[in-house]
């Protein structure tokens, strides 16, 4: 049997009433966080660049582009509202994938859903689910060669995800899904020489379409190898190579728990890397120290696990998107500012005199207690040099982001969504959005929720300077 029909009888063995309910709880977070990421990036540059090229979203269709108050194809919003998903980098992440889980599965959810309609919130968790247990499986056979190699993986395994979504929520069969799941192997791209700019996101949105065209061109007789993972060509070989993956832990441990519940989703207090967040953390907590002027600054080391390096170590961001991906502009936010707030990487924010200035005083390594090629941490451990000689120093480990092990309350939870949809809805639908997700598993037709997401954007361009 392949691989791909393994992953496929798997996928369509997810039943919504024998989840547990834990596995519930976390999809609807995962789901509503997305949402909330997704308007708040509906506005963003690299959005509107897409949703303005030639031949894209100029012909109405079925479904719903976000805070844009109009409709486009399925391919089309799938790829839209999937560029806006990735845009801020505030969505949540998930080490077992390597990247961001929710975002290849809640755009095609909503997509789908608004086209074929009478998707019911049950169906949707229960898709949701499904495709993040078997996106995640994926990358516990691939990772960690698969990453360090310099595949952007919330594409390259997400498009898995994808096709999973979709291929339930178009009934496609077993059989039918395992070829969806073949084509897609020749549909994954995106490689983290792009981090920082643009194409990030566009590797979100391209995944997203490319996985939701995968299934609908096998629905209608479109043919591919379903033996395309473990073929002597495939994808294991080419994208990894021969001793670098291990089937096996593909399927081992399916469901027992489901991923969905542990690790689950992480989800982000701060819209910007998720390998920066530790050090975030460690910088907040000094910030809070007795005796702490950032004005005495004298020297800052931030060590961490090597593997958060290659995308981080950028000490001198000459865009927002690049902020978001410098540890060394996030610590001395945080340590100026006591806060990493998404107006931190809007209007230049980045080229302020006092965080220059600060920026230039911090220094980066791998951390002796983080360097296990096979373990993966989002920890970090900040020393804080003061002129008159004190040390000042944090370190976190264990549960940074805010998954399972580390629960947003249902105020911090609710604080950020208000504070993503507050950039593309009007309060009191953003509020009724947020209500309805909270209920999913009510819903009898959530392209409602989608109809009410479309809403209309309430600012212009954010251009990422």
């Amino acid at each position: 049997m392949t691989i791909a029909r393994r992953l496929a009888e798997r996928i369509h063995a997810v039943d919504y009433d024998a989840l547990p309910a834990a596995a519930v709880a976390w999809a609807k977070i995962g789901i509503l966080d997305t949402v909330a990421v997704t308007l708040a990036g509906a506005p963003e540059a690299c959005t509107r660049l897409t949703a303005q090229l030639p031949g894209i979203a100029e012909a109405d269709g079925p479904s719903h582009l976000f805070a844009m108050g109009r409709r486009a194809s399925v391919l089309d919003a799938a790829l839209i509202n999937g560029v806006a998903s990735h845009a801020l980098d505030f969505d949540d992440v998930n080490n077992q994938i390597g990247g961001h889980p929710s975002v290849p599965l809640v755009p095609a959810l909503f997509a789908v859903a608004d086209m074929t309609g009478g998707v019911g919130g049950r169906d949707a968790i229960a898709a949701y689910v499904a495709g993040f247990e078997a996106e995640t499986q994926i990358g516990v056979g691939v990772h960690y060669h698969h990453y360090n190699k310099g595949w952007h993986p919330t594409a390259t395994l997400g498009i898995f995800g994808t096709v999973c979504v979709t291929a339930r929520l178009l009934g496609l069969g077993v059989d039918e899904t395992a070829e969806a799941l073949g084509l897609a192997t020749s549909l994954a791209s995106g490689v983290k020489a792009n981090f920082g700019t643009m194409t990030k996101p566009l590797h979100i949105g391209h995944s997203l379409r490319n996985g939701v065209m995968a299934a609908l061109l096998v629905r209608d007789g479109f043919t591919a190898n379903a033996g395309a993972f473990e073929h002597k060509q495939g994808f294991l070989e080419v994208f990894n190579g021969a001793g670098t993956y291990d089937v096996d832990r593909v399927f081992d441990g399916w469901g027992a728990p489901w991923n969905v519940t542990d690790p689950g989703p992480s989800l982000k207090a701060y819209p910007c890397c998720g390998s920066t967040h530790g050090a975030i953390d460690c910088a907040l907590e000094i910030r809070g120290q007795d005796g702490f002027d950032a004005a005495a600054v004298a020297a800052v080391e931030m060590l961490t696990d090597p593997k958060r390096l290659p995308h981080t170590d950028n000490p001198d961001p000459q865009s927002g998107l690049e902020a978001k991906f410098s540890v060394h502009y996030v610590v001395a936010r945080a340590l100026l500012d006591g806060a990493v707030r998404l107006g931190h990487f809007e209007d230049r924010a980045y080229d302020e005199a006092a965080v220059r200035a600060l920026m230039a005083k911090v220094t980066t390594g791998a951390h002796p207690d983080m360097q296990d090629p096979d373990a993966d941490t989002y920890g970090a451990e900040v020393t804080v040099v003061m002129n008159d000689g004190r040390r000042l120093r944090h370190r976190a480990d264990g549960a940074v982001l805010r998954g399972p092990a580390r629960p947003m309350s249902d105020a911090e939870l609710s604080a950020k969504f208000d504070d993503c949809a507050a950039r593309a809805l009007p309060a009191e639908t953003g509020r009724a959005v947020f209500e309805r997700l909270s209920q999913l598993q009510a819903e009898t037709d959530i392209s409602e929720i989608s109809a009410l997401c479309a809403g209309k954007a309430r600012s212009g361009l954010h251009a990422a300077e």
